[in-house]
């Protein structure tokens, strides 16, 4: 069966607009349904819980970490991180690709504000502690890493996946497998009924309390038998 599965991808967004734009070109390449900020900016707490939802539909969180921390929500967290969290605690397994020299990124594609680098610090070592991650230079070989990664995550963790409506099971062939059932569960009831075991003497023919027997037939003593040792008997003696 053609199965395919939807990856989501996370990261920060204006200064890796074209490594997203190059990674879900990859995905799509390998027959996966690319999901991301491209369809809904993070921006507020009600699009959070649409991302939540959209996570929960994936098999796959896929994390791009480059220079810079992102935009921060109101509890403190960028949404990059929270989804990221949000996706560990679903159990959704992680591929997390981390930029090998973000020192060395263009000064606009880097964490200018002091806070943001050390929570971008704090955040590349949660990410990368407990888990494999994979580190990249530039934007052709952040594709091919994706690749590799996910290929071997898919062989090694098969998700569920999405398969077409028509690849499916149709309404009558799952009406005719139920009705198959059915007949089988009758079937083996019948036959264990009739494996059971017959009692070897019918109840209409056993004794009750008020019942008789009456034997009939020849029996014979054995004059020897009647013979006591223990008493002594004197005999007449023999006249002629």
């Amino acid at each position: 069966m053609d199965k395919r599965y939807q990856v989501f991808v996370s990261s920060t967004y204006v200064d890796l607009k074209e490594e997203r734009q190059k990674v879900l070109q990859t995905l799509m390449e390998m027959d996966c349904i690319p999901a991301g900020m491209e369809l809904f900016p993070a921006a507020d707490e009600e699009q959070w819980d649409f991302i939540k939802r959209v996570i929960d539909d994936c098999d796959y969180y896929l994390l791009i970490i480059g220079g810079r921390y992102g935009s921060v929500a109101e509890d403190g967290l960028s949404y990059t991180e929270k989804e990221f969290d949000y996706a560990v605690s679903k159990g959704i397994k992680v591929i997390a690709m981390l930029h090998d020299e973000p020192n060395a990124l263009p000064r606009a594609k880097t964490e200018l504000d002091k806070e943001g680098y050390e929570k971008l610090q704090k955040f590349r070592g949660k990410v990368s502690t407990g888990r494999l991650v994979r580190y990249w230079t530039n934007t052709s070989q952040l594709s091919g890493e994706v690749a590799l990664s996910l290929n071997k995550t898919i062989k090694m963790f098969p998700a569920i996946g999405w398969v077409r409506a028509d690849s499916t099971a149709s309404p009558e062939l799952l009406a005719e497998i139920n009705n198959l059932r059915k007949r089988n569960e009758e079937l083996q009831h019948k036959l264990n009924e009739s494996s059971a075991e017959a009692p070897l003497i019918p109840s209409s023919e056993l004794a009750d309390w008020e019942s008789s027997l009456k034997l009939s037939g020849t029996f014979m003593i054995n004059a020897m038998s009647m013979y006591d040792p223990t008493e002594h008997h004197i005999w007449p003696a023999e006249t002629t």
